[in-house]
């Protein structure tokens, strides 16, 4: 979709021929003398327009301007999360196949962050899945004009957000696909297609190579399967070959049953999104390729699927993992760990400044914090304050949950080092324990999307999160002093939430 960023006012608007035009109202809207303000006013004083979020007028044909239909929207105060709750509101205007060209005019300025966050909406308003619905009809709308008073000002802003919003979509794409359009193999293709972009590299293995590596852990969940695993090993270098990287994990589990500790059967197919951390990755190294900031990135992704055959790993069996400790599998269900902790293990072989895993991993965070916030996980106070200010700039919050070491206590057993579950309560705590473990010394956070990475019943896809936090706070790592990349004091885990003209064509 592409997007044009256009210095507009109402008074210039009602030339923009277009087949919708949304003008985005706040409180305290100042009439000017053109036909759209006017239109406006009336409005609001006749009580059929409110400024409130969510609140909107459609008309059809307006005299005087040029747009076929205009709606009129109102934004409040015009705060980022009013902005977006406007134009999400308005998914079913931008999808009707007869709006092929839309502009977005701010009728109160529009500073960066608002502008971001009308980019964000557009993208997921107008967004349609068809991979495996070959008869449906695709996006029809391919131009949007954000229109606000000072492109100058916002240019940083919109380039940076229509970047974030491809690599959002191509999370969501992925993560939307049935575990047959998108098996480890497909994965893997979907990253040599990211190496062709500048600076980024791809490297893929497979069974004989993970074997080698004695990726023991990884090789167990992967055993019952048909579909052969994939480790998929994604390079953005974008700094010296000195600066230290960010290393991101994400788990790929392109196909979860439980294994032999087999899912119930309803609501199972939705384990195809257990792949969102691995899309999420893909994600963000999309938009990497785009915005080809000054920093190093390696993206790790442990893929497979996990299924129940006679060759499958099973509950009691004691697997050694890539750092030589062993691990008694009580619970099949619980494999995401188990190919995270060798994957994490690989990850210090760069030498990196800061690990971040992204997983869809625990049912017990859904419980602790529903869809609205991701779990987050930290080694290192400096990298949790920078995870949790990325997310609310990015409008893709996360929370800090504890890690202290009392809640491992459950891991222990009297037949391996470890065991891969300690238990129903602090699930989510108890599993970023185990991965803990494999996590070394240098910073390290864990996001648990188990929550966040998609949505069920009637709205059921995928979110695409946490790609936009997880830029937001690379490019907070590419300034010299960013506590990002930085070790600060090692955290207790009690720690509570931090405070916190151009055209693209996506």
């Amino acid at each position: 979709m592409n997007f044009d960023l256009k210095a507009l006012d109402l008074s210039a608007a009602v030339a923009e021929k277009c087949d919708l035009l949304v003008v985005l109202v706040p409180e305290g809207f100042a009439r000017a003398e053109d036909a759209l303000s006017t239109l406006v006013a009336h409005a609001l004083k006749n009580g059929d327009l409110q400024t409130k979020p969510g609140k909107s007028l459609h008309c059809y044909q307006v005299p005087a301007v040029a747009a076929r239909r205009v709606i009129l929207a109102g934004v409040g105060t015009g705060k980022p999360a009013a902005v977006r709750q406007a134009l999400l509101g308005l998914a079913g205007a931008l999808g009707t196949g007869a709006v092929k060209r839309a502009v977005v005019c701010f009728a109160g300025g529009g500073d960066a962050s608002a502008v971001a966050a009308a980019v964000s909406a557009m993208f997921q308003a107008s967004y349609v899945y068809t991979t495996s619905k070959p008869k449906a009809e695709a996006r029809t709308l391919n131009r949007v004009v954000l229109g606000v008073a000072d492109t100058a000002a916002v240019a940083e802003a919109f380039e940076r957000s229509v970047a974030i919003a491809t690599g959002v979509e191509l999370a969501r794409e992925w993560g939307n696909r049935p575990a047959n359009y998108a098996t480890p193999t497909l994965l893997a293709a979907a990253a040599k297609e990211l190496a062709k972009s500048p600076n980024v590299q791809c490297k893929v293995m497979g069974p004989a190579e993970v074997a080698k590596l004695g990726m023991g852990a990884f090789m167990a969940v992967a055993q019952g399967a048909a579909e052969e695993l994939r480790f998929i090993e994604l390079r953005y270098n974008g700094a010296a070959k000195s600066q230290a990287p960010v290393v991101l994990v994400g788990k790929g589990i392109t196909f979860d049953t439980g294994g032999i500790s087999i899912k119930p059967a309803p609501e199972m197919d939705e384990m195809k999104f257990d792949m969102c951390g691995a899309a999420s990755v893909l994600g963000v190294f999309r938009t990497l390729a785009e915005l080809q900031p000054a920093i190093n990135v390696v993206g790790l992704i442990a893929a497979c699927e996990n299924m129940p055959d006679g060759r499958a790993v099973k509950p009691g069996d004691v697997v050694t993992s890539m750092s030589g400790q062993t691990i008694e599998i009580l619970n099949t269900d619980a494999e995401g760990r188990l190919v995270l902790c060798d994957a994490l293990t690989y990850a210090a072989r760069f030498k990196p400044a800061v690990m971040v895993d992204i997983a869809t991993l625990t049912g017990a965070c859904v419980i602790a914090l529903g869809g609205v916030r991701s779990g987050m996980f930290a080694s290192d106070d400096g990298l949790a304050a920078a995870l949790l200010a990325a997310g609310e700039a990015a409008q893709d919050p996360c929370w800090r949950l504890p890690l202290d070491d009392d809640y491992a206590e459950g891991l222990k057993t009297n037949f391996a080092d470890m065991a891969n579950v300690a238990g129903r309560p602090g699930g989510a705590i108890t599993a970023a324990k185990f991965l803990q473990r494999f996590a070394g010394e240098q910073p390290w956070a864990h996001l648990d999307i188990a929550g966040t990475a998609w949505k069920g019943g009637a709205a059921k896809g995928a979110t695409g999160r946490p790609v936009g936090l997880l830029v937001h706070y690379l490019l907070q790592a590419c300034t010299s002093d960013a506590p990002a990349v930085k070790a600060t004091s090692k955290s207790t885990g009690r720690g509570a939430r931090a405070k916190s003209g151009a055209s693209r064509s996506a």
